[in-house]
């Protein structure tokens, strides 16, 4: 847009000759080529196709299934385009953009999309939405939440989410696919104690005890030929289920012993080769400043509330990754029961922790050691020492 210099412009003016090889209107009509004044831009602009210098744009993209709305502003928060566009035309929409910054919510497909726009040259941010929601001041639509996160984007001291690679995605798959089994056969084992229940069995807790349980049920010819034949099957899909669940843990072993960190990871004292894979999918290129903010993200801290001066901490606040969080909790519950004889610095830490807060407050706070000490053996690229997990208690 054109507009009149101020007396501090004029004094950066500079005479630049022009040679013109025709007049199209906008040429100047002067065949030697008259001299024209030019406004030099800040050194931190860049230069758009056609030559025009301007800040970086900045573009929010809502995104969708099907359709994905854009919000785009110039670098004085200036609104320069809104646009709707459908799947098929997102990558030669961008690709013909000049590089951009690029906000979106961390949702499903937004890392496909984040790697595929760093192809083409933009600078891509993934947001967490409820970072975003204070920036939306309508009723929700798309251009709304697409206009929230443009503003969200730009937002100094803003959290990002790390862009996470193909093989992390992949490794990521596997887990879900695990904890989905886990889920299914947890519902089918709690199933069969009622059914048992209704006929005078009492299986105690236990996916063993159930087995002998009801193999001794259907030995014994118990009950009508109905039953029998539905106990027999649902006896056969558990086999089923735990067939499943061991061919998927075994693959997700196979993806860990390929990668090094994980290797280093499986060294810490609680840590297999399933939190190992995980902590790595999780953790792996994230803005995490430090420690206390993964265990923090993991829901391994006290909740509090604060007012007027005055902190009140609560229970665990079991927020972020519950999965990744009962892999930890459940290693450092085994790492207390086995250290009760250990003379090594690490255990008899754990015993005064034990006799001071009880069992469930160690295993917790061990499980919290060990997500800060994961994450300085990941991002430090260094092996597991425990004289300095010791020396840190």
């Amino acid at each position: 847009m054109f507009h009149l210099p101020t007396f501090f412009e004029l004094e950066k003016l500079r005479w630049i000759p022009i040679k013109t090889v025709g007049n199209n209107g906008m040429d100047s009509p002067f065949e030697d080529g008259i001299g024209c004044a030019k406004l030099e831009d800040q050194p931190t602009s860049v230069q758009h196709k056609g030559g025009v210098s301007m800040k970086r744009t900045t573009i929010g993209v809502d995104i969708a299934k099907q359709v994905f709305e854009l919000y785009v502003e110039d670098g004085g928060e200036q609104v320069v385009e809104r646009k709707r566009l459908a799947r098929k035309k997102m990558l030669l929409w961008f690709a013909n953009r000049p590089p951009a910054l690029v906000g979106m919510e961390a949702c499903g497909g937004a890392h496909y999309w984040a790697r595929e726009l760093t192809k083409l040259g933009h600078e891509v941010r993934l947001m967490a939405p409820q970072y975003v929601k204070p920036w939306v001041q309508t009723n929700k639509s798309d251009a709304a939440d697409a206009r929230a996160i443009c503003r969200a984007v730009q937002e100094p001291g803003m959290r990002f989410v790390g862009i996470a690679t193909e093989a992390q995605q992949e490794v990521q798959a596997l887990h879900r696919v695990r904890s989905r089994l886990l889920r299914n056969r947890t519902a089918l084992v709690n199933q069969l104690h009622g059914l048992l229940l209704e006929y005078g069995v009492a299986v105690p807790q236990g996916r063993a005890a159930l087995r002998k349980a009801l193999a001794t049920f259907l030995a014994e010819e118990r009950g009508t030929p109905l039953l029998r034949q539905l106990l027999a099957e649902q006896q056969a899909e558990l086999a089923d289920w735990d067939h499943r669940l061991e061919a998927v843990t075994t693959r997700i072993e196979q993806e860990g012993a390929r990668q090094p960190v994980c290797q280093r990871l499986q060294t810490i004292p609680g840590i297999g080769p399933l939190s190992a894979s995980a902590l790595w999918v999780k953790l792996a290129g994230q803005a995490y400043q430090h420690g206390r903010h993964v265990a923090a993200a993991l829901g391994l801290v006290p909740k509090h509330a604060g007012t007027g001066g005055k902190v009140r901490l609560g229970g665990m606040s079991k927020r972020g990754d519950r999965y990744l969080r009962s892999l930890l909790i459940h290693g450092a519950r085994s790492v207390i029961t086995h250290s009760r004889e250990k003379p090594d610095p690490v255990s008899r830490w754990i015993h005064r922790l034990v006799e001071r807060r009880g069992m469930n407050k160690a295993v917790v706070a061990l499980a919290n050691k060990n997500a800060r000490v994961a994450f300085a053996v990941l991002t430090r690229e260094q092996e597991y020492d425990p004289t300095h997990v010791c020396r840190a208690a």
